[in-house]
C-alpha cells in the first residue's frame, strides 16, 4: 500500500493519456469513422476498469487510514498511561487536574487519584520550581530521585527517573582516583641529636600512627623515604576522611612529643577531582608544597576547579630554617643581581614598617653587588610609623634619591630588569602589579603563610613563615653576602623597627634567630630610640584607639569583639593596635577588632595568644595571616554585615566545622 501511495502520480498520467486518446478518436472519425468508433469502445473500456480501479483505491486507501488511525491514538494512548514517564497538568492555583497512572504510582498514591490535590501534595518542591524561571530541576519523590521538566504554557510536568543514573554517577564520583603525598615537616630538625635506638622508636610510632590511619580508611601507603610517603585512594575514603577534620595530625603531634620534647608534624598535599594520573601527582605536589608554604602540619586538598580546602595547622609553625639555606638563597639572590642589570624593588600596597625596611635591605644587598637599585614607594601610604619613617629618610641624601613611583619604575623596566618582590607573595596587592605583569624575572622574600593566589614564575622564593617578619629574613640575607656593606643609621633603624613591629616588641612569634638578626643590625647602628618615635602615637590617635577599645564586648568564653562606630572611619593600625592591646586584658585568650577604614573598606584585624587559630577563622572571610596574627580587608560591606561574618565565622570555628 506504501507503494501505490509513493506512485499516486501515474492515475494522473492515465486521464492526461485518455484525454489524448479521446482527442485522436474524433480526429480519425473525420478520416474513418469505422476505425473510430471501435477505438471509442475500447476507449469506453479502459476508462470504466480505470473508475472502478481508483473505487477500489480508494476504498483501501481508507481502510488503511483508518486502521493507521486506530493504532496512532491506541500507540498515543499507551504511551501516556503506560510508559514509565510521569505526567501532571495543574491549574494556576497549582491544583492537579490531570496525571497518568506512572505519576500516581511513583506519588505513593495507590489506587487513590492526585487529581484534585495540590502539587504540595506530591512533593514541596514542585510549587516553587513552577513559579521559578527554571525549566527543569531534580527533585526526591518516595526516596527516588526525578528529573522535572516544565512546561509552564501548557502548565505540564514531566517526570524522569534518574535515580539509577545518578546511583551510576555518585559509584563513578566515588571511585575516582585520588593521590595523597605525605611529608614529614620536620622529621630531620627533630631527630638530630637524638641516640638510634629513640630515632628508632620515634621512626617506628610515626609510622604505625599513619599507617594505622591509612589502614582505618582503606588507604594503599607506601614510604618512598625516611620522611616521605606516597598514599591512592578515592572519593569516597577522601570524604570520610574529611568528615574526621584529618586526625591523623594531631596523633602524630601527641605520639612524639613524649619522645623527643619537640612535636613531629606531617603535612599531606592530595590532588583529586581529574582522571590523568599525572595531573593528580601535579596536583597533590601542588596542594602539598602551598602547605609547606603555610606553615606544615596540615593537609591540602587540590581540584582542577581550583577549589583548594586546608585542614590542620593547628600548631605554631616550629623554626625549621638553618644558617645553610640561608646562606644558599642569599648566594643564589646574588647570582641574580649579578645577571641583571638593576634590581627593583617592591612590597605590598600601604606598606607598613615590615615592608619598608626588608625594602631597603634588599637595596642594600644590590649595591653590595655592584647594581643599582630602586623601590617603588605607594605614595598614598599612610600608616603612622611609615610616615615618619619617610620623613627621616628624606632627610638622607644617599638613601632618598633610591625611592620611586610605579610609573617611573615602569620606564625604567628592561628585559634583565631583576625585581623582588618583599613582605607578600600576593600579586594583587604588590605596590606596582603592572610591573610585576612584564617582569621577566621575579623574586619573592616572605614571611607569611603561602596563600592560593601567588606571583607566577619567579626564579627565587624565599618563603619562611617560621620568621618574625620578612626584615628578620633579609637581615640574615646580608649577613652573606661576600661583599657586605656597612649599614647606615637610618637602614639599620628601618630593618630592626620592621622587626619590632611585626614581633610586638619581641613578644609575639620570636625565635633565637630573631635575637640574633636584631643584635647583628643592634651592633650596625639601629637606634632604638629613633624606632620609638616613629612607632609613638599623637594624642588623637591614643583617644580613637582608647575610644574604639572601649566598645570592645566578649562575644563567648575568651574572646573579645570590637565593632566600630558605623560611619566613623579609623587608620589600620589604629585597628591592628586595638586588637593587641585586648590581649593584656585578663581572661581574653582571642581579640577580633571590625571598624571602618580609611580607604572605605571595612578592616578585620585577630589576634590570638595560639590556642585559638585567628588564621582559619580570617581565611574563612577570605583573608590569611598567621594563627595568631590574620586580618582581612572587606569592599562594598558595612560594619555591622563584617561583623556578623565575623561572628558565624567564629561559631563554626568553635564547633569543629573550621579547620
Amino acid at each position: 500500500m506504501a507503494n501505490r501511495f509513493k506512485h499516486r502520480w501515474r492515475s494522473d498520467l492515465l486521464i492526461v493519456l485518455g484525454l489524448l486518446c479521446l482527442l485522436f478518436l474524433i480526429f480519425t472519425a473525420f478520416l474513418n469513422w469505422m476505425l473510430a468508433l471501435s477505438g471509442l469502445v475500447l476507449l469506453a473500456l479502459a476508462v470504466g476498469w480505470f473508475i472502478l480501479n481508483e473505487t477500489i483505491f480508494d476504498k483501501e486507501l481508507t481502510e488503511y487510514i483508518s486502521g493507521l488511525s486506530y493504532r496512532l491514538k491506541k500507540v498515543g494512548d499507551e504511551a501516556l498511561l503506560e510508559m514509565p514517564i510521569g505526567i501532571i497538568l495543574y491549574d494556576a492555583d497549582g491544583k492537579i487536574e490531570w496525571c497518568n497512572p506512572y505519576l500516581n504510582k511513583i506519588a505513593g498514591g495507590g489506587k487513590e487519584t492526585w487529581v484534585g490535590k495540590s502539587l504540595d501534595d506530591v512533593s514541596e518542591a514542585l510549587r516553587p520550581l513552577t513559579l521559578s524561571d527554571k525549566d527543569d530541576s531534580n527533585i526526591e519523590i518516595g526516596k527516588r530521585q526525578y528529573h522535572v521538566d516544565v512546561r509552564r504554557d501548557e502548565r505540564l510536568l514531566y517526570f524522569t527517573d534518574i535515580t539509577d543514573q545518578m546511583i551510576l554517577e555518585r559509584r563513578y564520583q566515588n571511585e575516582r582516583t585520588v593521590l595523597a603525598l605525605i611529608y614529614l615537616d620536620n622529621y630531620d630538625e627533630v631527630t638530630q641529636g637524638l641516640d638510634d635506638q629513640l630515632r628508632s622508636t620515634l621512626n617506628n610510632e610515626t609510622t604505625a600512627v599513619i599507617k594505622e590511619w591509612a589502614a582505618r580508611h582503606d588507604i594503599y601507603l607506601r614510604r618512598t623515604a625516611s620522611d616521605r610517603f606516597i598514599a591512592i585512594l578515592n572519593e569516597k575514603k577522601l570524604h570520610e576522611a574529611e568528615e574526621t577534620h584529618f586526625t591523623v595530625l594531631d596523633k602524630v603531634r601527641e605520639k612524639t612529643v613524649p619522645l623527643s620534647h619537640i612535636p613531629l608534624t606531617i603535612s599531606i598535599g592530595i590532588g583529586a577531582g581529574v582522571d590523568q594520573l599525572t595531573d593528580l601527582g601535579s596536583y597533590a605536589q601542588s596542594a602539598l608544597d602551598l602547605g609547606l608554604g603555610r606553615g606544615g602540619d596540615q593537609v591540602v586538598i587540590k581540584r582542577p576547579n581550583g577549589e583548594v580546602k586546608f585542614y590542620g595547622g593547628k600548631s605554631n609553625p616550629i623554626e625549621k630554617r638553618t644558617r645553610v639555606r640561608a646562606r644558599v638563597i642569599s648566594h643564589a639572590l646574588s647570582e641574580l643581581m649579578l645577571e641583571s642589570d638593576q634590581v627593583i624593588i617592591m612590597g605590598h600596597r600601604s606598606p607598613d614598617m615590615d615592608s619598608l625596611g626588608s625594602c631597603i635591605g634588599v637595596l642594600k644587598i644590590a649595591h653590595a653587588n655592584g647594581r643599582s637599585g630602586k623601590i617603588i614607594i605607594d605614595r598614598d601610604h599612610n600608616v603612622t610609623g611609615v610616615v615618619r619613617m619617610m620623613e627621616e629618610i628624606r632627610k638622607h641624601k644617599n638613601l632618598w634619591p633610591h625611592f620611586i613611583s610605579p610609573e617611573e619604575a615602569q620606564e625604567k623596566l628592561t628585559e634583565r630588569t631583576l625585581v623582588v618582590v618583599v613582605d607578600t607573595h600576593r600579586p594583587s596587592i604588590v605596590a606596582a602589579p603592572l610591573l610585576l605583569n612584564n617582569a621577566r624575572r621575579t623574586v619573592v622574600i616572605d614571611h607569611h603563610r603561602r596563600a592560593e593566589e601567588f606571583i607566577e614564575d619567579p626564579v627565587l622564593v624565599y618563603m619562611e613563615p617560621y620568621a618574625s617578619s620578612t626584615c628578620e629574613l633579609v637581615t640574615e640575607l646580608m649577613e652573606y653576602q661576600s661583599n657586605e656593606r656597612p649599614l647606615d643609621t637610618i637602614e639599620a633603624t628601618a630593618l630592626l623597627g620592621g622587626i619590632a613591629v611585626d614581633t610586638k616588641n619581641f613578644t609575639m612569634r620570636t625565635g633565637f634567630r630573631t635575637f640574633d638578626a636584631a643584635s647583628y643590625l643592634r651592633a650596625h647602628g639601629a637606634d632604638t630610640i629613633l624606632i620609638q618615635k616613629f612607632l609613638s602615637d599623637d594624642l588623637e590617635q591614643f583617644n580613637q584607639r582608647t575610644s574604639l577599645i572601649r566598645r570592645a564586648r566578649t562575644y563567648k568564653e575568651g574572646i573579645a569583639l570590637v565593632v566600630g562606630e558605623s560611619g566613623t572611619a579609623y587608620d589600620q593600625v589604629l585597628i591592628a593596635q586595638a586588637a593587641d592591646t585586648l590581649l593584656t586584658l585578663e581572661g581574653i585568650e582571642a581579640s577580633f577588632v571590625t571598624a571602618l577604614r580609611t580607604d572605605g573598606q571595612v578592616g578585620i584585624s585577630a589576634r590570638s595568644l595560639g590556642d585559638i587559630n585567628v588564621q582559619v577563622i580570617m581565611e574563612s572571610i577570605g583573608g590569611g595571616g598567621h594563627l595568631t596574627n590574620a586580618a582581612v580587608q572587606l569592599a562594598d560591606t558595612s560594619v555591622e554585615e563584617a561583623a556578623e561574618r565575623v561572628r558565624e565565622a567564629i561559631d563554626r570555628y568553635l564547633e569543629g566545622g573550621l579547620t
